[in-house]
């Protein structure tokens, strides 16, 4: 995770991102630019609500980079999830996004420094909250927690045409 240096770069850069108005077709670009690539290494961001969105971005972009816009509504509302878990129930000051890639496989992970396991809670029809993980388990293909020596990586997997 990214000291208070990083910290403070990451919402610079998050800042100028909301103030400077971009064309949608250059936003990728932008955000890939400013923030950093998760599919080559992982990006630091402050773990607070607007977050979400420019993780959302990023993976976007990420999916555009390697030619799968399709699998981009999931992938959108996943990272969106985990992101909310990891904004809501770590107490961490930043988060790490990575987009790492093997052949016929999309792999999204957000990294915090809580060693605390989500769970995966049943879901009833009226239930305005908790859906998180259950909307992971029912759309990736696979999803998991590594616990690390400082925290756990939280991540969900989808499967792609083995020719991509």
């Amino acid at each position: 995770m990214a000291g208070r240096g990083g910290s403070e770069q990451s919402q610079r850069a998050e800042s100028v991102a909301r103030v400077t108005p971009i064309p949608a077709d250059d936003a990728a670009v932008t955000a890939l630019d400013l923030l950093g690539d998760p599919s080559a290494r992982e990006v630091h961001l402050t773990s607070r609500p607007e977050s979400a969105a420019t993780a959302r971005r990023l993976s976007l972009s990420v999916l555009r980079m390697w030619g799968l816009p399709q699998f981009g509504d999931t992938v959108e509302l996943l990272v969106s999830e985990l992101v909310g878990n990891a904004v809501r129930h770590t107490g961490a000051r930043t988060f790490g996004l990575r987009m790492p890639r093997r052949r016929g496989w999309i792999r999204v992970e957000v990294r915090d420094p809580s060693r605390a396991l989500p769970c995966l809670l049943p879901v009833r029809p009226l239930d305005i909250s908790g859906r998180g993980l259950f909307l992971v388990d029912t759309l990736s293909d696979r999803w998991g927690v590594d616990l690390q020596p400082r925290g756990k990586t939280t991540w969900f997997e989808l499967r792609v045409s083995a020719d991509r």
